[in-house]
């Protein structure tokens, strides 16, 4: 049985690196259960935020809190307990079976060498049977398409059992059924979620809350309807465009015209 959500907070992060200040005091609180998108050109912070919330790296300056706890007190397995990461992309030169780079969300709830049980082995194969990869269980993970690698980075943080996902960029590499398919799949789960997107129709139809970055600072927080709007567009990515909300309940899509330019 998946934990419940949990609650993420920051305090005043920044972090520094070779000198220059890279996230500049970003306090953000995501209740629990939220789906949270994070915003923002190349560049503005985005994967350096959600480095910092997964603990792999330490703020300069601020803290990271997960319900109510700081993040620095907790070790390598206890983190890997109340979160999973899904990254842009995860190569290896081994040739592992799909069904074995799944199983490696099992590892924070092993002890000793006593080896997957009939437990982990049941959790794992219900990951991948909802991604849609239970066919693939016995392919080489090298041989897959970057789709299918991508659905199998999914079921691994899914069979980690976390109440937080973290999510960089997780529609890299999908056609645009998995894109949605995907983030719906992670809206179902009840999970506190914060995804780092490129794709603003996709994150204002999936996310509860968005959250835009420039500069390593938050330039934008609310409802997709409260974020998503012509002149912000305009202003952070640089590219004209035409808001409008359509739906129930109420979105906005966006069109781009690069050939307003000047």
């Amino acid at each position: 049985m998946r934990p419940a959500p949990l609650s993420v907070r920051t305090k005043d992060v920044k972090w520094s690196a070779s000198g220059n200040l890279i996230v500049k005091g970003i306090t953000i609180a995501v209740r629990p259960g939220l789906v949270v998108g994070l915003l923002g050109p190349n560049g503005s912070g985005k994967t350096s935020l959600l480095r910092l919330l997964s603990n792999v790296l330490t703020p300069s300056s601020g803290s990271v809190e997960i319900d109510d706890e700081d993040l620095r007190r907790l070790d390598r397995r206890r983190t890997a307990r109340k979160l999973a990461v899904l990254t842009q992309d995860a190569s290896t030169d081994f040739r592992p079976l799909v069904k074995d780079v799944v199983m490696l969300g099992r590892i924070p709830h092993q002890s000793g060498m006593r080896g997957p049980s009939h437990g982990d082995h049941a959790v794992v194969e219900e990951a991948m049977e909802f991604v849609g990869l239970a066919h693939l269980a016995e392919r080489h993970y090298p041989t897959l398409s970057g789709g299918e690698r991508q659905r199998t980075q999914l079921a691994r943080t899914l069979a980690q059992e976390t109440p937080i996902l973290l999510l960089d960029e997780p529609s890299n590499h999908l056609d645009v059924s998995h894109q949605y398919g995907l983030l719906h799949t992670v809206k179902g789960l009840g999970v506190t979620t914060i995804a780092a997107l490129h794709d603003l129709n996709l994150a204002a139809a999936c996310c509860d809350h968005l959250i835009v970055l420039s500069g390593g600072k938050i330039v934008a927080a609310g409802l997709p309807t409260e974020v998503i709007t012509s002149d912000l567009v305009g202003q952070i990515w640089e590219v004209p465009c035409e808001v409008s909300i359509t739906g129930r309940p109420p979105r906005p899509q966006v069109s781009f015209f690069p050939d307003r330019l000047p």
